[in-house]
């Protein structure tokens, strides 16, 4: 597959001369043409609901646009929660999935109404404490251990994750819970992540509904959805072939028929909360090329560098480079494409092939709409970057200034800085 940028060399440097790079950049039209799709892909479930993973991109703009699509938010923390709050996404439009919970962001969760996720059957005695009594409707976290294969291959661990039940416990999780009140059940998994296949989500489901047959059989609690988490993946390398969102839902409706609807269990709800796959294609971060370098490698260095995007440094993850301008020319240049961070690892590319680079180019790197600048932090003292948003009509939209040395002082309550700097 061939990855182009959503916008033109021309286009870019018309953002720079008003933003100076670096810059997260997003195609609203993009992403609303997405969600249409993830919408019209599950449309044969009454009660499907997409629940927008705030983690990817945590921007109230970007929530806002998802939102207006039929979105919810699936919250991990409690400014998570009180930033769907904020736009206005309350109730159980927001599932609050968390671990290692602090007492004030379930007291949070269950101010908004948000549908509480269980990560642990221990949090049910904690919950009822902090609250007095449990929420009518609550959902459950099951982890099956072991290792989890797609066609033979090894796709992740879910016996070394920390998170969720085991089978064990969430049949006794829903025994204690219906014995407490709990009127209505949910039920949720995440075994990896983005996988890059389209049997991902159907082979979950199959796991999830047989689980929620035996659940209700075996414990009498009612049903009333089924959470398949995120996990469904983008091609961030341009030999993959990306994943095809309404076979997908096509997939998961089968096994709903040949598993849920026998069972008498043809009214539960599916739910998705995906990050990655609703936001990653449709964000890429601008930077420009500042300075070269001739050693035993040849190195260009731009004016992003990890604090902007740390999935290279972190992971090792590939982002398809474009060098706006230069789309058609050969790659027959080798750099590693560098920031300026005092780590090795601040490389975006390590030996890529790409075409010649000039000081003063514009590059863009792909897919960093789902944690991109999300992930951001401020080692070295650096300023994390604007964000913009490439409106449907191709004008450009702050969202997010960029931070400045005030903000960055701005903590130090103690301590006057530009009063200590004036002396």
């Amino acid at each position: 597959m061939e990855k182009r940028p959503f916008i033109t060399k021309e286009q870019a440097e018309q953002i720079a001369l008003k933003y100076p790079t670096p810059f997260h950049l997003y195609d609203e039209e993009g992403i609303r043409e997405n969600a249409k799709r993830v919408a019209q892909a599950f449309s044969w479930n009454k009660g499907f609901r997409e629940y927008f993973a705030v983690k990817a991109n945590p921007n109230p703009f970007l929530m806002k646009i998802l939102h207006e699509h039929g979105c919810g938010c699936d919250c991990s923390s409690l400014t998570e929660l009180m930033l769907s709050e904020t736009i206005g996404v309350t109730g159980e439009e927001v599932m609050f999935s968390s671990n290692d919970t602090p007492a004030e962001e379930f007291v949070k969760a269950a101010d908004m109404g948000a549908i509480i996720n269980l990560d642990d059957i221990t949090q049910i005695g904690v919950l009822e404490n902090i609250l007095g009594t449990l929420p009518q409707k609550i959902c459950c976290r099951f982890n099956p251990g072991g290792v989890f294969s797609i066609s033979n291959s090894i796709m992740d661990n879910p016996g070394d994750a920390k998170y969720g039940m085991t089978q064990s416990q969430v049949f006794e999780a829903f025994r204690i819970l219906k014995k407490k009140g709990v009127k209505e059940f949910g039920l949720h998994a995440f075994l990896c992540s983005n996988t890059v296949s389209n049997e991902y989500y159907p082979m979950l489901a199959k796991i999830l509904f047989e689980l929620a047959v035996r659940l209700k059989e075996e414990t009498g609690a009612h049903i009333s959805f089924i959470n398949l988490s995120g996990g469904v993946g983008i091609p961030y390398t341009p030999d993959q072939e990306p994943n095809d969102i309404l076979a997908i839902g096509e997939g998961v409706r089968r096994v709903y028929e040949e598993v849920l609807t026998p069972a008498g269990m043809g009214d539960v709800a599916i739910y998705t909360e995906m990050g990655r796959f609703m936001m990653g294609p449709y964000g890429c971060l601008v930077t420009r090329a500042i300075n070269e370098k001739h050693i035993y490698k040849e190195y260009v260095g731009v004016d992003a560098c990890a604090v902007n995007l740390m999935r290279p440094a972190m992971y090792g993850a590939y982002h398809h480079i474009t060098v706006l301008g230069k789309e058609d020319a050969p790659a027959d240049h080798v750099y590693d494409v560098t920031g300026s961070l005092c780590e090795n690892n601040d490389k975006f590319a390590i030996d890529r092939k790409l075409p010649e680079i000039a000081i003063g180019d514009l590059l863009v790197i792909h897919d960093t709409g789902a944690h991109g600048f999300s992930m951001g932090y401020n080692y070295n003292g650096k300023l994390r970057s604007a964000e913009i948003l490439w409106t449907a009509d191709h004008t450009a939209k702050l969202i997010r200034r960029a931070e400045t040395p005030e903000d960055y002082f701005a903590t130090f309550d103690c301590f006057d800085f530009y009063e200590q700097l004036a002396k």
